[in-house]
């Protein structure tokens, strides 16, 4: 029975699954109350084999507390995770098999670079050579061929990064578990490192769910985004969808909406609703069913530009806030329906009046007064 056991094991974690299906995944902690508080709540997913999933949300919102509960690190308090026909949740970390990698590198730092990557296969008991040819291959995935020798206080933070990757890739996982990676990384390495960590996704063909608080990491690297808050899933569709048809105003807002101002409802038709607030009237996306009259309005700084007098879509305003980008400039600016942010090509002074104007499509009208 135990050699039955292990076999069922070893192909769990040697596996190359079509689906890993999370079914109505809860976590609950105790607080120092003696309050139960639910940090996942009823978390239903389907992740294909070959996705990149990427968890979105602010500091708290659930998504790293969702990553261990997926890699067993943390048990449910209800719900299943499923690989296929076989379930999971009962399984401890080892025995998932997943690949993990840690915001913090987590690396032996007495260790060489190849110890390090082959460290998960030496506690398999995988024989010493296999080990180290294994181990070099995944240095050759991630580029780091030469570097075998070295510490990881000799290499550079996107050189650990990717003994990091490297490591877990070496296991041959069926789903690779990748926590803020990217977080301690200046802002070029860190793009870098995106095209480097979507290049190994593709060439090793297994699913990776990538935890992030940064809107642009989603966009560039998911083929879907679960945004989240407080522990309920707010919206999972394409960086597009996401991006472009936010769900509610949470995720319209964490998505660069950062302009959200009630306006009151003139008409709806079809997908297009008619908004007025102080004698401005804008026309844009009807993103609810509307149960009253008082709505609010979703722009983001960037959609706007500025136009001529009596363009459609356009309103008068007054700059009071000018910060300079280079070849654009953040502005606020105050309206009649309230105060937004722009930004807009060229240089700008404090009181300047201009008039601008967003596309109906990036109008995006919700039911509901600002919260």
């Amino acid at each position: 029975m135990r050699r039955c056991g292990q076999h069922r094991r070893e192909a769990i974690m040697k596996h190359q699954f079509e689906q890993l299906r999370l079914d109505s995944v809860c976590r609950s902690f105790v607080n120092t109350e003696g309050q139960s508080v639910a940090a996942l709540q009823g978390l239903d997913l389907n992740i294909r084999r070959g996705e990149f999933i990427a968890l979105l949300g602010p500091s708290g919102c659930g998504k790293s507390t969702a990553l261990n509960c997926i890699a067993g690190l943390q048990p449910l308090t209800d719900g299943g995770i499923w690989l296929d026909d076989e379930r999971i949740d009962g399984l401890p970390p080892e025995k998932r098999g997943f690949g993990m990698v840690f915001q913090n590198y987590a690396l032996f730092p007495h260790m060489s670079v190849l110890d390090n990557v082959g460290f998960g296969l030496k506690m398999r008991g995988i024989p010493k050579a296999e080990t180290v040819k294994r181990a070099r291959e995944a240095l050759q995935l991630v580029q780091l061929v030469g570097h075998e020798k070295k510490l990881p206080g000799q290499l550079s933070g996107g050189q650990q990064q990717r003994v990091a990757i490297a490591r877990a890739i070496v296991i041959e996982p069926p789903l690779i578990l990748m926590d803020e990676p990217l977080s301690n990384l200046d802002a070029k390495l860190r793009i870098e490192m995106r095209a480097e960590i979507l290049r190994i996704h593709t060439q090793l063909d297994r699913a990776t769910i990538y935890v992030t608080h940064d809107q642009d990491e989603a966009l560039s690297m998911a083929d879907r985004i679960v945004v989240m808050k407080e522990g309920v899933v707010q919206q999972v569709a394409t960086p597009k969808e996401v991006y472009g048809r936010p769900k509610n105003l949470h995720v319209a807002r964490f998505m660069g909406y950062r302009n959200v101002l009630p306006f009151t409802l003139e008409g709806v038709q079809g997908e297009g609703a008619t908004v007025e607030s102080n004698g401005v009237r804008l026309v844009g996306v009807a993103m609810d069913g509307f149960d009253s009259k008082r709505v609010s309005v979703a722009l983001r700084p960037e959609d706007m530009e500025r136009a001529a007098p009596g363009t459609g879509n356009a309103f008068d305003a007054t700059v009071t806030t000018v910060e300079y980008g280079g070849r654009d400039s953040l502005i606020r600016v105050k309206s009649a329906f309230g105060e937004l942010w722009a930004r807009v090509a060229g240089e700008f002074s404090e009181g300047e009046g201009i008039t601008l104007r967003v596309s109906t499509s990036r109008t995006l009208v919700y039911d509901g007064e600002p919260s």
